[in-house]
């Protein structure tokens, strides 16, 4: 699914009437056909029903207007309640104001706004937010804003036009206050402000209708892919009835230090769960005895580390040996803070030759040297920080990542030649080339220890099955946050381990293929 700014959806209008002679009026009957018909059909059309419309000045109210218009045609009874004077009406807007009954239509400009009319909107069967759209730039105050919060205490149904009104089209910032929608109806694409949070939990349900965007105004607009299971599903290879271990790669995990054995072994499993058809786990001597044990099917490497449980330099000459005809390696998952492990860990993002996958402690080593991370390789890397790390490999902060999650990952992606999985609700995948993805799968329960080692070892598993560095990623995202959304399904979100995950990713792929 492709996903675009509020700005390029406006451009992709203009270019509709400008270039191929749609007239603005058509394009809005045709969103608030397409909202009316969502109304409609969630519901009903019988006689007797009530919707409360409240509209802006701008094309937004003139698409709720439509709706209006529409759903009294259907036999129900309308209010629509204009937040601006009539003269302040212009354009096509003004043209589907007209159309519509006078004696259904109430003016309550600021500061009166929505106030009088609390008791009419809560008799409403629906209300439908048609105030601001997807070109709100400046956060929402006074009589409007306390218009969004009726809407929300009113506990009737909304339907939001376009987007909620209060939710920034191109980043999902509350912009104030912000309407809570049940359904969202939005045109010809999904906005970033739909998908991306906080604004995503205020649309409720999304639909995209048609409005008559050419296809190629589509296709040559600038967007993002939105990762859902139609995506992921196209991205999975099929195996043959003849495929056998060797077919799908043999992974090199290296990682694990004195108390966080886990990490490593759950990277090392979650890559057999993830279709590795051999994986090899190299871990600090001292600690080998207790891998077999939590590793059964995966073979173990033990690196010298003289009785510290940490690996160093010394570990440099076998671990390049042991790269000799892996498919791929994970770099860092309870590699520890140890300086001297720092050391081997940038020494080896510089050496290996393989597609290589670095995460946790191996981000902290190279956030100390970061120029290592742009060094010319001959293989994909792959850096899966959370914003904590992405932060400290920035050289920023954790709220400037998290205020910019889209431009942090892809100007860091093409500066370093990398490719980026910045991790978070609705984690970004960013690729060296500027592609973006942006994942739609996980839920709250993931917010747990062992994640990240976890999804390390899926991107790491499906690198050595020879896709395709960002198809690995966008795939390894979804599978890891939808193998989650099992696992809630069936125990809820809270108390949900990284163990639980990793079990469910093969039934993750077999729902998606199935």
């Amino acid at each position: 699914m492709k996903v675009v700014t509020g700005e390029t959806m406006k451009q992709m209008d203009r270019r509709a009437i400008a270039e191929f002679g749609i007239p603005g009026l058509v394009l809005m009957e045709n969103a608030g056909r397409g909202c009316a018909d969502v109304i409609l059909r969630a519901y009903g059309s019988s006689v007797g029903s009530r919707a409360v419309v409240v509209a802006g000045k701008g094309n937004n109210g003139g698409d709720g207007y439509v709706i209006a218009r529409l759903l009294m045609d259907k036999g129900w009874e309308v209010r629509t309640i204009v937040l601006a004077l009539r003269d302040d009406i212009g354009g096509d807007a003004r043209v589907n104001l007209d159309r519509l009954d006078p004696s259904t239509v109430s003016y309550s400009p600021p500061p009166a706004g929505l106030a009088p009319f609390v008791a009419e909107i809560e008799q409403a069967t629906i209300i439908v937010d048609a105030l601001f759209g997807t070109g709100l730039a400046s956060e929402v105050t006074g009589a409007h804003a306390e218009a969004i919060e009726i809407m929300n205490g009113c506990h009737r149904p909304v339907i939001a036009v376009d987007i909620p009104s209060g939710v920034d089209a191109g980043s999902g910032a509350l912009l104030g206050m912000a309407t809570n929608a049940d359904f969202t109806v939005t045109f010809a694409c999904a906005k970033l402000g739909h998908v991306l949070y906080p604004g995503a939990e205020r649309c409720g349900e999304l639909r995209i209708v048609d409005i008559g965007i050419p296809q190629q105004v589509a296709d040559d607009a600038d967007g993002y892919d939105f990762i859902d299971g139609d995506a992921a599903r196209r991205l999975i290879r099929r195996r043959d009835r003849q495929d056998h271990k060797g077919s799908f790669g043999h992974c090199l995990v290296i990682a694990g230090s004195t108390g966080k054995t886990g990490a490593a072994a759950m990277a090392a499993n979650s890559a057999l769960r993830a279709g590795s058809g051999l994986i090899t786990l190299a871990v600090p001597a001292s600690l080998n005895a207790i891998l077999e044990v939590k590793t059964t099917e995966v073979m173990t490497l033990p690196l010298p580390d003289e009785g510290q449980g940490f690996i160093t330099e010394q570990a440099a000459p076998l671990i390049a040996a042991a790269t000799k005809g892996k498919s791929s390696v994970a770099l860092g998952p309870g590699l520890s803070w140890n300086p001297a492990t720092a050391v081997l860990v940038r020494h080896l993002v510089s050496e290996i030759d393989q597609p290589l996958v670095v995460d946790a402690d191996g981000l902290n080593a190279l956030s100390e040297e970061p120029e290592v991370i742009g060094r010319k390789r001959t293989a994909s890397l792959v850096l899966t920080p959370h914003p904590g790390e992405m932060a400290r490999l920035a050289g920023t902060t954790v709220d400037a990542v998290e205020s910019n999650r889209i431009g942090i990952a892809q100007e860091f992606a093409a500066r370093c030649g990398t490719f980026l999985v910045l991790k978070g609700a609705r984690t970004v995948v960013a690729a060296p080339d500027g592609r973006i993805a942006i994942n739609g799968s996980g839920n709250p329960g993931m917010a747990s220890g062992g994640m990240g080692d976890v999804l390390t070892g899926v991107i790491a598993s499906l690198l050595g099955q020879g896709y395709p560095p960002f198809d690995a990623c966008c795939l390894g995202v979804f599978i890891h946050g939808h193998a989650a959304d099992l696992v809630a399904a069936e125990k809820g979100e809270i108390g949900i381990s990284a163990v639980d995950v990793q079990e469910r990713l093969p039934w993750a792929f077999k729902v998606l293929i199935t």
